[in-house]
């Protein structure tokens, strides 16, 4: 693929995994023909696909109902620096709402992401959206430019994610000193109430003290066997950051 580059890659899903805003860009069904641009929050799922929460009543909805072309830029302010050089990461799509088959999942993913969200469930207009990615574009900062391979961001099959409440569990009621040893090790934070809330084929969710914090993989797991794996691999890892 012209001008991929494989660090580049690894380096946009980190930065993926690591937000939860956004723009997200639809194509104005009221002055036909333009972009339109509005803030949303966004959760990653368990391969890369990206779920927002989002209302009929919204003009970006009504928007979405004429033409799901849509595209979704994620962004980190830095105050420091050139602001031209902060990273940023561009997925380019058509946006609809969630299949049946996965919709209490996501619900239940978005609501442990966003505990304040569950308030919006009393409204009847709000649905739950995901983007099938045709095109990525990631900007790391000057000299950090490439269209990303596509068939990377795409919805793909995981054996492990009717698997994840158990396996969560699993390692929030066994093997919580792995879980706070990582936290410590990747972000130095000490937290003996953190805990596991979400896997991704790229690494797993952790919540402390409200904010949400993402130890990554090397490589994307999508078996239940390789993820044991993985962990089992960072325990071991991590095992000197224990407290």
């Amino acid at each position: 693929m012209e001008n991929y580059n494989k660090n580049h890659e690894k380096e946009a899903v980190a930065f993926y995994r690591s937000d939860k805003i956004a723009v997200l860009s639809t194509i104005s069904k009221k002055y036909e023909g333009y972009p339109f641009g509005s803030f949303v929050t966004y959760v990653s799922g368990w391969d890369r696909t990206t779920f927002l929460y989002l209302s009929d009543l919204a003009d970006h909805t009504k928007n979405l109902k004429k033409d799901h072309k849509s595209c979704i830029t994620i962004f980190k302010k830095n105050e420091s620096g050139d602001v031209q050089n902060n990273a940023r990461l561009t997925l380019i799509g058509d946006l609809k709402k969630v299949p049946d088959k996965i919709y209490e999942a996501c619900k239940d993913r978005f609501h442990n992401f966003f505990p304040e969200s569950k308030v919006y469930e009393q409204m009847h207009d709000f649905n739950f959206y995901q983007i099938s990615v045709t095109q990525a574009r990631w900007i790391g900062g000057f000299g950090k430019i490439s269209w990303l391979d596509p068939k990377n961001w795409m919805n793909v099959g995981i054996d492990w994610i009717n698997s994840e409440k158990a396996m969560i569990d699993h390692m929030n009621n066994d093997h919580l000193n792995t879980i706070k040893s990582a936290l410590s090790a990747v972000h130095g934070v000490k937290d003996p109430e953190a805990r596991m809330i979400g896997l991704s084929i790229d690494g797993y969710y952790i919540l402390s003290k409200g904010k949400l914090y993402f130890i990554k993989f090397d490589v994307p797991v999508f078996t239940s066997k390789g993820y044991r794996n993985v962990l089992i691999e960072l325990s071991k890892k991590y095992r000197s950051y224990e407290f």
